[in-house]
């Protein structure tokens, strides 16, 4: 099957992980995204990073896999030259720089428009390209932090924690889906816009409910794994070692299922938890008792047993227990792919599926330049004499 957006290329200069996961979910629902980078600057996901366990590129896998390569020396004016051929004959360009950098590169919005005025450009950065902040610099636990997740994330009498990379993906999506917007409205009238996405105005928007208390003169703070409402509510220790257990109740009758399954008609007549409210009040009392059960028990089989008789349980996953997800792998959300040694490893698809149309990873992560012969060949018809000219002057390079 055709994927959904089959027809549609994106000039590509992101980096990091925000806005290249943008670009990433919408190469596997079918855009053709061609990855501009070069030898002076390569995607930094692309050099060795030992805090993952390996002496390799960390992450570049989940966010640059099924994209095609380039180099092109953005320093040199004619690499600059080369860029905009190649915008010219696309329908997106995105970017990840700060505010300002894409202009001084002299591919601007402004600039590029002019060339092509039904481009879509897309523009990540950490606070938009306008404003008394714009300026600023972030990574992910920066965004978290501005929008305040942060401080929404953690125990009550600890700090705000940290909330890494779940942010950046957040922003990746939040501009697809801005990007999806954009195009369509260029397909129905042919005309572009410059798309601004600020990643703190993203984990603003994830604040919801909290902002609503704040603005009606509440006072939101750090909860843990405790819910406003249900108890017990949360992640409890089983026999094994780091091995844990997410539960929720959330109601009176899934109290009952859930004492009776425990074998436990002593909390069924506890007047400290004979009401949803009452349970709430002394909840703290109550995880003491749901680990006494919950300790003794394998974390998967107690799952399971819960689960049958209408109790929210699950096992909380470890990442390799993501890879070896049998329910993940036969939806085709977690698949192998080549990495740049040519070795295999897992890697997630987009996490979308679409009844008439194919989605997903075609191919896997490429190699600085793999792909130019296309794409400065085929695309943009420069000849082998031209193309090693352009190699010697280290315009591509």
């Amino acid at each position: 099957m055709v994927k959904p957006l089959t027809g549609i290329r994106i000039a590509d200069f992101t980096v990091h992980a925000a806005g290249p996961f943008c670009t990433h979910m919408l190469s596997q629902l079918g855009a053709e995204c061609i990855k501009i980078e070069s030898s002076l600057r390569p995607d930094i996901f692309r050099k060795p990073h030992a805090v993952y366990g390996r002496m390799g590129p960390a992450s570049f896998d989940q966010v640059a896999s099924n994209k095609l390569s380039v180099r092109i020396n953005l320093k040199d004016a004619k690499g600059v030259d080369l860029a905009k051929r190649l915008v010219e004959v696309s329908d997106v360009a995105s970017e990840s720089f700060r505010p300002g950098v894409m202009d001084r590169l002299g591919l601007g919005y402004e600039t590029l428009s002019a060339i092509k005025p039904s481009l879509v450009m897309v523009s990540v950065s950490s606070s938009g390209q306008f404003g008394p902040d714009a300026h600023f610099a972030g990574y992910a636990p920066l965004f978290g932090a501005w929008g305040a997740l942060g401080y929404l994330t953690g125990y009550a009498d600890g700090p705000p924690v940290e909330m890494r990379h779940v942010m950046d993906h957040s922003v990746g999506m939040n501009a697809a889906m801005a990007t999806l917007a954009a195009v369509y409205r260029q397909r129905r009238t042919g005309a572009g816009c410059h798309v601004d996405v600020g990643a703190r105005e993203v984990a603003a928007s994830l604040a919801g409910e909290a902002l609503l208390l704040a603005a009606a003169g509440g006072a939101p703070f750090r909860m843990g794994n405790e819910h406003p409402r249900m108890a017990p509510h949360g992640v409890y220790r089983t026999r094994d070692l780091d091995r844990w257990l997410t539960i929720a109740v959330s109601s009176d009758a899934v109290w009952t299922r859930l004492v009776e399954l425990i074998k436990r008609p002593d909390l069924q007549r506890d007047e400290r938890f004979s009401t949803e409210a009452l349970r709430h009040a002394n909840r703290a009392a109550l995880d003491i008792e749901m680990e006494r059960w919950t300790g003794a028990q394998e974390a998967g089989a107690a799952a399971d047993a819960l689960q049958k008789v209408g109790v929210a349980a699950h096992v909380s996953f470890t990442i390799r227990d993501i890879v070896n997800d049998d329910h993940l792998r036969e939806r085709g959300m977690v698949i192998d792919v080549d990495d740049m040694a040519g070795d295999s490893r897992a890697a997630l698809s987009v996490p979308v599926r679409f009844s008439r149309s194919a989605t997903g990873l075609d191919r896997g992560t490429p190699l600085l330049g793999e792909d130019e012969e296309y794409v400065f060949g085929e695309l943009l018809g420069i000849g082998c004499a031209e193309r090693a000219a352009l190699v010697e002057a280290c315009v591509i390079y």
